[in-house]
């Protein structure tokens, strides 16, 4: 089931950027940072074999994919900050983004919110939803803006030369960043995990003493 859901992707991202060119891979590499788990490490690659073949400029490919990725980084900001503001109306939010957890928030992105951008900009599946806890920790926008887009840039500049220098065997790249997002997956789990322990002090079967 998971393997036809990723061949379908596959296929939905090579046929728009046949057809729509540049459009498709800014619309694409858009979603992408919006929260739509699309893989940029198939967009950027197969853009790079494009190049290879003469198709698009190296450059242009680059520059569009970022931008998508800044677009669609911008929204995904936005959304959060629309949730942290109106999170008083659904009990749901309430419990789960407290005064003490936006606090936090807070705290952590005044310290390390332009280093966790930058590089999560550079990690598959992380690059996918950092934009969440950025406007959730209310990171100052324009900052998160251009670094946002120098992190996009580089990412971008890497899987499109790697798909240029690739040619035909562009699609190897596939099955190794599927691995690296298994690993990243259970990181993230075992860390919501903790972070749900310590937000809602679950025991997990322990018995609690009062």
């Amino acid at each position: 089931m998971i393997s036809q859901i990723i061949s379908w992707l596959i296929s939905l991202v090579i046929n728009l950027i046949k057809s729509s060119g540049l459009f498709g891979i800014f619309a694409l590499m858009s979603l992408e940072s919006a929260n739509i788990p699309i893989p940029s490490e198939v967009i950027m690659p197969f853009s790079g074999f494009l190049v290879s073949k003469g198709i698009f400029g190296f450059w242009s490919v680059v520059f569009v994919g970022a931008l998508g990725n800044l677009f669609g980084s911008v929204v995904s900001y936005w959304l959060a900050s629309a949730i942290v503001n109106n999170r008083e109306r659904v009990y749901f939010l309430r419990i789960l983004i407290s005064e003490k957890f936006l606090e936090k928030s807070k705290i952590f992105f005044e310290k390390y919110g332009s280093l966790s951008v930058l590089i999560s900009r550079v990690m598959p599946i992380l690059r996918t939803f950092i934009s969440l806890p950025a406007g959730i920790g209310k990171m100052k926008f324009f900052r998160f803006c251009y670094l946002t887009f120098i992190g996009s840039f580089v990412w971008s500049l890497f899987l499109a030369y790697l798909g240029k220098i690739l040619g035909d065997n562009w699609n190897v790249l596939e099955k190794y960043f599927r691995q690296l997002d298994l690993v990243i997956v259970l990181v993230i789990i075992l860390a919501g995990i903790y972070w749900a322990k310590k937000h809602f002090n679950l025991s997990f079967g322990k018995k609690r003493i009062k």
